[in-house]
């Protein structure tokens, strides 16, 4: 293939590598072996799926009902570009019998678009609104591997990992928040194999991107001398003041991290402490890091004795600490995209990123909801998280529960747990 993320080259015949695929699936199904014409990016989903224990012959799970739908459509940030969406991919849904949805980060359905007639088709394998369709929880698929790997996929008949989606190609690609980078969803097309083509891929890439661009225009100027920082689920945090976003060092961003944690400030001797593991490190090198950093900033934006921002900072970490304080944990999870500057090991920033996490997965056990539970759990940083697990399969309804035990028994060593 010319293109590692295209299923098909111009010309190809799609019967023919179709029937190639269903060879490799069965051999890879029987002896875990992958065979050509099979690519990386598939091969992993694969072995992904697997790992999460995604039953090949199931179909996907409707996790929404109408009202949940509604409420989560209605707070969607995608909401507000589903007008330029729709008015994009209308006319190639209808002309083609595609259809067009759009998901969350979690890979919920939020929205399906479509022909009356492949919409009842698709209602068979539960590509319907409110329905999870993360790779996590129903093996490789383009929305859900999109998300995965957080780029543009095609995924192309017996490439999904499940049968019942043999009959289907789908291309899809992520969006992001335009301002921080957070990842919002996916925009996908589903259909028959006319689909199997890489013109299909570059339309569904550029709709994400003109839903990107969409949201730039529609969002709110920033105030001035608004400061915003974002920490979670990156190892270099991005500022965002006047408009301006820029990416911060390592360092850099461990001190702002912990200068927005304590508006009041900090001495120096007790940064130094807070920052570094090697004693050895001396005050010069902390003054020289905050002279690099006051010069990014601004000469007035960083004081000294005791160190202090001069503005108020508002954080993502914050966000999910203030949702937490006042009982909103769906709000809180959502405001998670992973683990603070998940690779710092400065003492106090290990302290902040060990601190949230027991508190909003405490929240989640507390709250006992199967969806917020299998969001933590199905997510890059839950996966391995046994209390999560644990109580994810005590809520479960018991036709469900069967993975969510194996992955209990696998996580505590296979010592026994009901």
């Amino acid at each position: 293939m010319s293109e590692a993320w295209v299923a098909l080259d111009s010309g190809d015949d799609p019967a023919r590598r179709n029937a190639e695929l269903r060879r490799a699936y069965d051999v890879y199904r029987t002896v875990g072996r992958v065979e050509q014409p099979v690519r990386a990016v598939v091969a992993e989903s694969w072995r992904r799926s697997e790992r999460a224990r995604v039953s090949p012959e199931g179909i996907a799970g409707v996790e929404l009902d109408d009202d949940a739908l509604s409420a989560c459509r209605e707070d969607h940030p995608l909401a507000r570009a589903m007008p330029l969406i729709r008015e994009l991919t209308g006319g190639y849904a209808r002309d083609g019998d595609h259809l067009v949805a759009v998901c969350d980060a979690h890979g919920r359905l939020l929205w399906v678009d479509g022909p009356p007639a492949t919409r009842r088709r698709a209602d068979l394998m539960n590509f319907v609104p409110g329905a999870r369709w993360a790779e996590s929880a129903a093996g490789t698929n383009a929305p859900g591997t999109a998300l995965a790997v957080d780029r543009p996929v095609q995924v192309f008949a017996a490439e999904h990992f499940r049968r019942p989606v043999h009959a289907w190609t789908c291309a899809a690609a992520p969006v992001h928040d335009p301002a921080s980078g957070r990842l919002l969803g996916a925009v996908d097309i589903t259909g028959g194999d006319r689909l199997a083509h890489p013109h299909s891929l570059a339309f569904v890439t550029a709709v994400a991107r003109a839903a990107e661009s969409q949201l730039a225009l529609l969002a709110p100027a920033p105030a001035p001398d608004s400061v915003h920082l974002r920490a979670l689920g990156r190892d270099e945090a991005l500022l965002t003041t006047g408009g301006h976003t820029v990416r911060l060092s390592r360092r850099h961003s461990e001190i702002l991290v912990l200068l927005a944690h304590r508006p009041e400030g900090t001495g120096g001797d007790e940064l130094l402490v807070e920052l570094y593991e090697d004693e050895s490190v001396t005050p010069v090198t902390l003054r020289a890091e905050l002279h690099r950093l006051r010069g990014l900033l601004g000469s007035d934006a960083l004081r000294s004795r005791p160190y202090r921002l001069t503005q108020r900072v508002d954080s993502d970490f914050g966000t999910v600490n203030r949702r937490l304080a006042s009982g909103a944990v769906t709000g809180a999870l959502h405001a998670y995209a992973g683990p603070l500057l998940p690779a710092s090991r400065a003492p106090a920033v290990v302290r902040l990123r060990r601190r949230l996490a027991d508190q909003l997965r405490a929240a989640l056990i507390a709250r006992g909801d199967p969806g917020l539970l299998r969001d933590w759990a199905y997510s890059p940083w839950g996966e391995d998280d046994l209390p999560v697990w644990r109580a994810l399969a005590s809520v479960l309804p018991k036709p469900q529960r069967p993975p969510a035990l194996a992955r209990v028994r696998e996580l505590d060593g296979g010592l026994r747990w009901s």
